[in-house]
């Protein structure tokens, strides 16, 4: 199996029988196994203890999808992980209380975050880090989930698809990078941000990198401006599909043609756009399209790519698509 290759599975009707069905298509076709069961096989074992790293910061308008989860869920307990081997995890509680993920994932399973609504951090580990200043900050060092770090063995990573004003586009390395460490935000404090080394740079430390071992984006619904938080109903948008992979580079470059075609049609700047004169501060950016609260960095992910994190070039990536 060959890293570059990404399932694309679109489906028009998106509810719990047809998530099941899509999920079971594009494993297959990832792995050209007959039988999903052997697909999962292939990543996870009865004895892994598994993370999945669900996407809340737009809960509870754009997230990971209840659905998606719980059949994420539901394979890997097929495949023989006990309930609580599972760990459905995100830095913030109150993203993911909105949610409810326990009533869709059977008794046992965990669901954790790292930071409570009271602001206590504990969920973080001490000895792994990276430490680096952006703007002599007082706190530069960003810890990595204790979980990740000392429990999970195998990591499912599950974002979504959406915008972000300072990144470019939340993706798979966004997602498993800024939601797996601490004290992240402060690489997009000003106008010119510094995701464009950062996010790559947390999502090549180990044990993270190795541990992810699936990326499965949840294109179900997604957000084509004002993410990652989507405060606006008419910035959201329904793909209504979702592309199976390992290699979170190939997945997030199909991604940016998806965030930035719908940009296009609905004549907003584009992702790549990185003009100063489109950047306001104050506060336009959650109403206007055309306005930027940052200069955008999309290159993020060929960067994470020269860091060996996957493939970028298009042509490189085989991109099989199914329809459910």
């Amino acid at each position: 199996m060959h890293a570059e290759k990404c399932i694309d599975v679109q489906t028009e009707k998106p509810d719990a029988a047809v998530v099941r069905e899509t999920m079971a298509q594009g494993m297959r076709a990832l792995t050209g196994d007959k039988d999903a069961r052997d697909s999962w096989a292939r990543f996870i074992a009865p004895s892994d203890v598994v993370g999945i790293k669900v996407n809340c910061s737009g809960a509870p308008g754009i997230m990971s999808t209840p659905e998606v989860v719980a059949e994420i869920v539901r394979n890997l307990t097929a495949v023989g992980v006990k309930p609580d081997q599972i760990w459905i995890y995100e830095r913030f509680k109150n993203q993911v209380d909105s949610v409810h993920y326990d009533r869709y994932v059977p008794k046992g399973v965990h669901i954790w975050t790292a930071e409570s609504n009271r602001g206590e951090t504990d969920g973080y580990d001490p000895a792994t880090y990276v430490e680096t200043s952006f703007f002599d900050e007082d706190d530069t060092r960003s810890n990595l989930v204790r979980l990740v770090a000392d429990r999970f063995t195998k990591i499912v990573n599950v974002p979504n698809m959406k915008d972000h004003g300072a990144a470019g586009v939340t993706g798979c390395l966004k997602n498993i990078a800024y939601g797996s460490f601490s004290n992240v935000a402060r690489s997009h404090s000003g106008t010119v941000t510094n995701t464009y080394s950062f996010i790559g740079t947390l999502a090549a430390v180990e044990p993270l990198r190795s541990r992810t071992v699936l990326q499965i984006m949840d294109g179900l619904r997604g957000v084509w401006h004002g993410g990652p938080f989507s405060p606006s109903r008419k910035f959201r948008f329904y793909p209504k599909r979702m592309i199976f992979g390992t290699d979170p580079v190939a997945v997030d470059r199909l991604l940016l043609d998806i965030i930035d075609d719908k940009r296009k049609a609905e004549h907003a700047i584009s992702v790549w756009d990185r003009s100063p004169k489109y950047v306001n501060t104050g506060g336009d950016h959650d109403r206007n399209p055309n306005v930027n609260s940052f200069v955008r960095e999309p290159g993020h992910i060929e960067y994470a790519a020269h860091l060996g994190l996957g493939v970028y070039e298009l042509d490189k990536i085989k991109v099989a698509s199914v329809e459910v």
